[in-house]
């Protein structure tokens, strides 16, 4: 006879319970804890190629221009190639690019370990270059493009990491708070834990993002002074605010910058104007007119006195910083004009600028300095007759503007001293470092002023500006 089964005591049965209840927390607590060990893992990464990347990227670049810089001069500081340093990068992005998996980051992180190698290549190759000038142009082409290159890429790596970072604390977040509340569900006795830690979780989080929302909207208020970070438990929080107050440090110092370069437009410009309405260009045109007059030369006079009135008419350009290269070619010829006429017995000139080319801008007040410079430094400084040339043409994808004399030249000596004093941006020759600067930041360092001369032969005055219509002018 079969007994029926013997029914489970009360306490058994709690103990059943209990005990199924303690296995499920277990369960439950095992896998938020694997979870959690799975984000921290991922935040640990991150965290770890920003810190690196940024600690890489604050010095690179200016550490490896140096040290070119000194081995191309051959200085008494220089202690070498920096290919330690450039293996060194190589290194770090080959261990960032094993440990990140974004497919924007690691795009931008290969294309610094390939940079990286091509400067090593080009830093070879300029060491295998003898002439000073080609290294010169090496060291400015090559390696300082190079090492700016690699620091873009990087801020872009950096730029992608942050997103990404950001975006996982976000997930994680949302992420915690549903585990916890399941597990006070199945849990009650950690229902209290859990809510205490929703708590202190919740405003460790969302009082810095209010602090930052407060941040953000004073910034759009126009307030951009750099502050002390934003306090917060959470690292990513802090590295948020830092990276936060570091990007209106830099806007501010660029509005800064921009500001400054402005300033010293409005200087370099009143500098050349004042330059142009020098007393004695007044009183010898003046005089000029007079004779003519006087020699009842009228249709003469009046010509001149058009031409003056040209002149300082496209001298002032309505106010205008740029103009198009046919009005700088008239505010030329108004010049030559005037100065023909009192020197028709050394000075002949030629103007020739090619016709597709007079919509470009330039900045007003460029050729004529240097027309002026070749007449009174080179052609009255001669013996005879003497010309000047002004040519314009397509260089490329730019604009080659050249002033030549035939007069007396420079020797090389007197060359390399107005060439680094026009670098140094010393006042010398009539307005050449000012025309120089104001090209440079209208358009940036590859443009510019270049000078060739041979003593007893005559001088050439080379400028380079990008083909840029009316509508693109800064």
């Amino acid at each position: 006879m079969t007994l029926p089964p013997r029914p489970s005591s009360i306490q058994h049965r709690l103990r059943g319970l209990i005990l199924t209840f303690v296995l499920l927390a277990a369960l439950i607590l095992a896998a938020a804890a694997s979870l959690l060990a799975r984000y921290n893992s991922r935040y640990t990464d991150l965290l770890y190629n920003i810190t690196t990347a940024s600690e890489f990227n604050q010095d690179f670049k200016s550490n490896i221009d140096l040290k070119m810089y000194y081995y191309v001069i051959e200085s008494q500081y220089s202690d070498g190639l920096p290919l330690d340093e450039v293996h060194a990068a190589q290194q770090l992005a080959r261990e960032l690019l094993s440990t990140t998996t974004e497919k924007d980051s690691r795009m931008a992180i290969s294309s610094v370990l390939s940079l990286c190698r091509n400067l090593e290549e080009k830093i070879y190759e300029l060491r295998d270059t003898g002439n000073y000038d080609e290294r010169q142009r090496q060291l400015e082409n090559n390696i300082y493009v190079l090492t700016a290159l690699i620091q873009e890429y990087m801020y872009n790596y950096l730029y992608y990491e942050a997103v990404r970072l950001n975006a996982l604390q976000s997930q994680t977040s949302r992420k915690l708070v549903t585990d916890f509340l399941f597990i006070a569900v199945l849990v009650l006795i950690l229902a209290l834990i859990f809510i205490r830690r929703a708590i202190r979780l919740g405003q460790s989080i969302t009082m810095p993002v209010a602090a930052l929302c407060a941040r953000a909207a004073g910034i759009n208020s126009g307030d951009l002074t750099e502050r002390e970070p934003i306090q917060a438990e959470e690292y990513e929080l802090r590295t948020l605010s830092e990276a936060f107050e570091q990007m209106v440090g830099r806007l501010n110092r660029q509005i800064q910058e921009t500001a400054h370069n402005q300033e010293r437009l409005r200087r370099t410009e009143l500098a050349l104007i004042q330059a142009q309405i020098n007393p004695h260009f007044l009183y010898n045109t003046m005089d000029t007119i007079i004779w003519l007059i006087e020699a009842e030369k009228t249709e003469e006079a009046v010509e001149m006195v058009s031409s003056l009135s040209s002149f300082f008419r496209h001298s002032l350009s309505r106010g205008r910083d740029v103009i198009t290269l046919q009005e700088e070619e008239e505010h030329v010829c108004s010049y030559l004009q005037i100065q023909q006429a009192r020197y028709k017995d050394i000075m002949r000139y030629t103007v020739n600028i090619a016709p597709e080319l007079k919509g470009a801008v330039i900045p007003k007040l460029t050729l004529q300095p240097l027309v002026e410079n070749a007449l009174y430094h080179g052609i009255k400084l001669k013996r005879g007759l003497g010309r000047i040339y002004v040519v314009g043409r397509s260089e490329g994808d730019g604009i080659l503007l050249q002033v030549t004399d035939d007069g007396i030249g420079m020797s090389p000596q007197r060359l390399d001293e107005l060439i680094r004093a026009i670098d140094r941006r010393e006042r010398v020759g009539f307005g050449l470092s000012t025309v120089h600067e104001r090209i440079r930041l209208f358009f940036g360092p590859p443009y510019g002023l270049s000078i060739s001369s041979r003593q007893g032969v005559g001088t050439t005055i080379s400028i380079r500006i990008p083909k840029k219509k009316e509508e693109d002018a800064p």
